[in-house]
């Protein structure tokens, strides 16, 4: 496993394998089980792998939820060992020399359900996520189905700009408790994270969209959204301070 602390380190390496396959898996470091599956899916199915860990500050509304982000890079490496052969870890100035002032958006599906409450959130996303893959030409990048917005939003960026780069979908990796794994759970107390697993439970039992968001509700949580959407529940609640989202299939 290769550690490029920066772009050139990268792309020096990159110039050496052009014609192997490539997955690359795009994170934000506080990496688990969930991201885990991710690189080993990506394992089972390229020559190489290539793991980005950044903190991307343009897809944050909310700065303190950007200060309170877990950054674990020591624990992240341990993780990816024996799954990764090349790890980036750019900075901001290598990823946004421009400041910002170039960026991607979408002005449909990037306004509702988690663009409508965290605005600008996706701009920052796709516009990471073009420059990662433009960096990386990889074969295919693999995301997770948690993010289900997000895993359409990329995959139709990549169709839009013509993107050579297969938009590969993972099921999501839930805690025994049906809790969907996600960075933001260890900010959840113990009693908070236990709770916290009634959230896809009532999404997947409940009889339809507003029956769920009542339940929640009652059950305690604050609700961002519930809505159902092409065979699919997606929910986003607030408990104990931190924000939750998840989908399941109806």
């Amino acid at each position: 496993m290769t550690i490029h602390p920066n772009l050139v380190s990268w792309q020096a390496a990159r110039a050496k394998f052009p014609s192997v396959w490539i997955g690359f898996v795009p994170t934000m470091g506080a990496l688990h089980a969930g991201h885990r599956a991710l690189l080993e899916r990506a394992w089972a199915e390229n020559d190489r792998v290539v793991l980005s860990i950044f903190v991307n500050p343009t897809q944050f509304n909310d700065q303190s939820d950007f200060a309170h982000y877990p950054k674990t890079l020591e624990a992240d490496l341990q993780l990816a060992e024996g799954l990764v052969t090349d790890v980036i870890v750019p900075t901001y100035d290598e990823l946004y020399p421009d400041g910002y002032r170039y960026r991607v958006t979408e002005n449909r599906f990037s306004t509702e359900l988690e663009g409508a409450h965290r605005p600008g959130h996706f701009d920052g996303v796709l516009t990471v996520v073009m420059k990662l893959l433009n960096l990386v030409q990889a074969n295919r990048a693999y995301f997770g189905e948690k993010d289900w917005q997000q895993l359409a939003l990329v995959r139709d960026m990549a169709a839009a700009f013509f993107l050579p780069t297969e938009i590969v979908a993972c099921p999501t990796i839930r805690e025994p408790s049906g809790l969907a794994l996600s960075s933001r759970n260890e900010r959840l107390s113990a009693s908070g994270r236990a709770h916290a697993a009634n959230f896809s439970r009532i999404l997947r039992e409940s009889p339809d969209a507003n029956h769920a968001a009542s339940a929640l509700q009652s059950t305690g949580f604050e609700v961002d959204y519930v809505t159902d959407r092409a065979g699919i529940r997606l929910g986003a609640i607030k408990f104990e301070g931190v924000r939750l989202i998840d989908n399941v299939r109806l």
